[in-house]
């Protein structure tokens, strides 16, 4: 494009007066109301090129221009899904933010829409029982509002570990939060049976225990959890987590929790654990040991409020 710079007139420059204003920068009343490309409006177009870390200058170039229309889309603008060349902008950067700071890692916020924001989208649909299919639609963002009170005013440069729990807090947690915990399989029952000594060993207070199923959960349940081996069946609307990155299990089984309070109902939550489990010698003894105390510690730390 051909810059656009001081003593222009016209809808080019008002447009980029509406932008510059709407990001805060400051432009004189005269010059908005002729449209006119004056000193204030070269003034607020140099700071935003510094801010963009764009080469000093006034005028609005083909680089200064991206930057502007990148700088004005917020979160839920447009549908965002991965293409080539990505997507980028400010509402992907948004994006990336929330889900990072839901527990859903994109890695270190860019702005761009590539396969770790994909991941991320995917994961977080798969969390709150939508179609998983990374594509960014208006649903997806009203389930990330409807979180606000969980990422407004985070951090958000990365995954956001909670960290394990010592003893006493997390008897404090099992004694007041009242979970039922089912599992699908024979290998998940055996992860849950060992979930369940843990939790009683614990707290002799415990409210975890252990039914058949969803439906003989008890109705005044904080939480139902249910534990599987294999993908979500196609079709179920069951919010879905999987366990392979532990450092992020208890915020993504908060915000999902967090997100079926926030829709007024009983959050059932279904953990995945690794594929390809079976009692053909890939199991063992240890492992199911292992799978729930880290399970636990998620859980207990999820709910460590």
């Amino acid at each position: 494009m051909e810059p656009i710079r001081e003593g222009a007139v016209g809808a080019a420059v008002e447009d980029i007066q509406e932008r510059l204003a709407s990001l805060g920068y400051k432009i004189d009343a005269s010059e908005l109301g002729e449209k006119s490309f004056g000193p204030s409006t070269a003034t607020a177009v140099g700071r935003f090129r510094i801010d963009q870390d764009i080469p000093l200058g006034g005028e609005v170039d083909g680089a200064t221009w991206s930057a502007l229309v990148d700088a004005c889309y917020k979160m839920g603008d447009r549908t965002l899904y991965l293409r080539l060349p990505n997507l980028h902008g400010n509402d992907v950067l948004e994006l990336q933010r929330c889900l990072n700071i839901l527990g859903f890692s994109c890695g270190k916020p860019d702005g761009c829409y590539g396969v770790y924001t994909e991941s991320a989208v995917k994961q977080f649909q798969e969390s709150q029982g939508m179609l998983a299919d990374g594509m960014a639609f208006p649903d997806t963002f009203d389930a990330i509002e409807r979180l606000h009170h969980v990422w407004a005013g985070k951090p958000a440069a990365g995954p956001h570990p909670m960290g394990g729990m010592g003893f006493a807090r997390a008897a404090g947690v099992l004694e007041s939060v009242q979970i039922s915990l089912t599992a699908e399989d024979p290998i998940s029952r055996n992860v849950a049976g060992r979930i369940w000594n843990l939790a009683s060993a614990t707290s002799e207070k415990s409210g975890l225990d252990i039914v058949e199923s969803v439906a003989a959960a008890r109705p005044d349940d904080d939480v139902v959890i249910v534990l599987g081996t294999t993908d979500l069946p196609e079709g179920s609307k069951l919010a879905n987590l999987t366990t392979d990155e532990v450092d992020t299990l208890p915020q993504r089984l908060r915000t999902t929790v967090e997100s079926a309070r926030a829709n007024g109902v009983r959050p059932v939550v279904r953990l995945e654990l690794p594929h390809g489990l079976s009692y053909d010698g890939t199991f063992t003894v240890s492992d199911a040991q292992t799978f729930a105390v880290m399970l636990l510690d998620a859980i207990c730390s999820a709910f460590n409020l």
